[in-house]
């Protein structure tokens, strides 16, 4: 008996937990963040990724083992 009572409490505390949610007006009131400005060394990071990816890219390309080599840049 005393758990019944018990599920039933914890039903009406969600149900009124739900009802409590806030309204969104706009679309991007999602955003629960401030967007940050790239500083130059995180831009220097960024190119230097792309350009590792581009040289592994390259090496895999130049090692591949087929006889008519072709390129891809």
């Amino acid at each position: 008996m005393v758990f019944g009572r018990l599920m039933v409490s914890l039903k009406m505390k969600l149900r009124s937990l739900k009802m409590k949610k806030p309204v969104v007006d706009d679309d991007s009131s999602w955003h629960s963040y401030d967007k940050i400005e790239k500083s130059e060394s995180m831009r220097v990071e960024i190119r230097s990724k792309k350009a590792r990816k581009l040289i592994e890219e390259t090496l895999r390309v130049a090692d591949s083992p087929k006889t008519t080599k072709s390129y891809s840049f």
